[in-house]
C-alpha cells in the first residue's frame, strides 16, 4: 500500500513572501557587508532596496536581474510552481523591463515528495513562464528538507526608461494594481478553513502576471513602480518614501481587499509575518490614533506575488489606470499620494 504524500505546506515553517527575513534582520545582515566598488554601468544596486538589479548594456538595451523562491503557500504542486514563478517574474516588471528568459531554483525533500510532485511543481513554473512568453533555460537543484521552488528571472528595458522604486515625485498618486489579502488568505488555508471561494481568489490573485510593468516604461508621468510582496502594502510604500525622501501618504480605506479578506481580519486572522514586518518598520509610519490592529495587520500583510504600486502625476493617473484595468486588473485602485515631508508614510483613517 501506497502512502500518501504529506501537504507540501506541512513540510515547510513558513509560505511565500511570508518566508522573507524581516527588513530589519536583513538590514542588520547587510550592514556588515563591505562597501561594493563602482561599476559604471551598473544603473541599479543594492541603494534603495529595488526590486531588480539593472545593468546598462548599450545605449538601447539594460539587462534586470532578480531570483526570488520560497516555500508552498498551497498544496497543489502546480499552483505552487505557478505562484513562485509568478512572483518571480513580477521583480521584472516592475523595473519595466520584458522577460526574456528564466532558470529555475529548486531544492527538494527527495526521500518525501515523488518525482512526479516535484515534476508538477516545475511544470506549473514553467507554464507561467510559457504565458510570459519565455523559456525556462536551465537551472540548478538540490536536496533539502523543505521544498524550496523560485527563478533567476532576466530581462530587457531601454536604459532611459528603467524604472525604479526611488523617482516619486511631491504630488504623484500612487496606484495599487491588486487587491490586498494574500498573507491573511494563506494564513487561512494553512489553518484549513478557507473557503473554496477564497481558495480561488488566492490563486486568481497570485498567478496574474504583473505584465502592466512593461507598458509602464516610458508612460508619461510615470515615477517610480515596486511591487508590494513581503513587506506588505506599509513596508514598500517606505521604501517609495525613503526612496524620494518625501512622505507617502495611504489612505487604508481605499486600499482594495480580495473577496473575504476583511471577516477573516476581523476575526483575528493573520501571518506571523504581519507581526514581524510592523516590529521592523513601524517607527517609519504614522497611523490614526486608535487605528484598529486588524487594519494594521492588512496593511503589513505580506503579499505573495502581489501588485505594483506605481507613483505617477495626478493628470496621467486615468491613463495608467486605464490601461492596467485594460489588462485584467479590475481592482486597481488609487490608494494614496507623495507629499512634501519626511521620509515616513502616514495612515489615513
Amino acid at each position: 500500500m501506497t502512502t500518501p504524500e504529506p501537504r507540501l505546506t506541512s513540510l515547510a515553517h513558513g509560505g511565500g513572501c511570508g518566508c522573507k527575513l524581516a527588513p530589519a534582520v536583513l538590514r542588520d545582515i547587510l550592514s556588515g557587508m563591505p562597501q561594493a566598488a563602482v561599476f559604471a554601468n551598473l544603473m541599479v544596486g543594492t541603494e534603495t532596496s529595488d526590486d531588480a538589479a539593472v545593468w546598462r548594456l548599450n545605449d538601447q538595451q539594460a539587462l534586470v536581474a532578480t531570483t526570488d523562491f520560497f516555500m508552498p503557500v498551497v498544496d497543489d504542486p502546480f499552483d505552487f510552481g505557478r505562484i513562485a514563478a509568478t512572483n518571480a517574474l513580477s521583480d521584472v516588471y516592475a523595473m519595466g523591463a520584458t522577460p526574456i528568459f528564466a532558470l529555475a531554483l529548486v531544492g527538494m525533500p527527495v526521500a518525501t515528495l515523488s518525482t512526479a510532485t516535484i515534476g508538477r511543481i516545475l511544470a506549473g513554473g514553467a507554464s507561467v513562464c510559457a504565458a510570459a512568453g519565455i523559456p525556462v533555460a536551465g537551472g540548478h537543484s538540490i536536496d533539502s528538507v523543505e521544498p524550496i521552488y523560485g527563478l533567476v528571472a532576466l530581462g530587457l528595458v531601454h536604459p532611459d526608461q528603467v524604472l525604479t522604486n526611488r523617482g516619486a515625485r511631491a504630488g504623484d498618486v500612487l496606484i495599487l494594481t491588486k487587491g490586498l489579502g494574500v498573507g491573511i488568505l494563506s494564513a487561512a488555508f494553512k489553518q484549513e478553513v478557507l473557503s473554496d471561494a477564497g481558495y480561488a481568489a488566492l490563486i486568481g490573485s497570485t498567478t496574474g502576471l504583473n505584465t502592466p510593468g512593461a507598458k509602464l516604461a516610458g508612460m508619461d508621468g510615470v515615477h517610480a513602480v515596486t511591487d508590494v510582496t513581503g513587506f506588505g502594502l506599509l513596508g514598500h510604500s517606505l521604501e517609495v518614501a525613503r526612496g524620494a525622501n518625501l512622505t507617502v501618504e495611504i489612505e487604508a480605506a481605499a486600499a482594495p481587499l480580495l473577496d473575504g479578506v476583511e471577516t477573516l481580519a476581523r476575526d483575528g486572522l493573520r501571518t506571523g509575518a504581519s507581526g514581524r514586518n510592523w516590529a521592523s518598520y513601524g517607527e517609519g509610519v504614522v497611523l490614526p490614533e486608535g487605528f484598529d490592529a486588524w487594519r494594521r495587520d492588512l496593511l503589513t500583510d505580506p503579499q505573495t506575488s502581489g501588485g505594483l504600486l506605481i507613483a505617477v502625476a495626478a493628470d496621467r493617473a486615468d491613463a495608467v489606470l486605464d490601461m492596467v484595468r485594460a489588462d485584467g486588473f479590475d481592482r486597481a485602485a488609487v490608494v494614496g499620494r507623495v507629499v512634501e515631508g519626511p521620509p515616513v508614510v502616514r495612515v489615513i483613517g
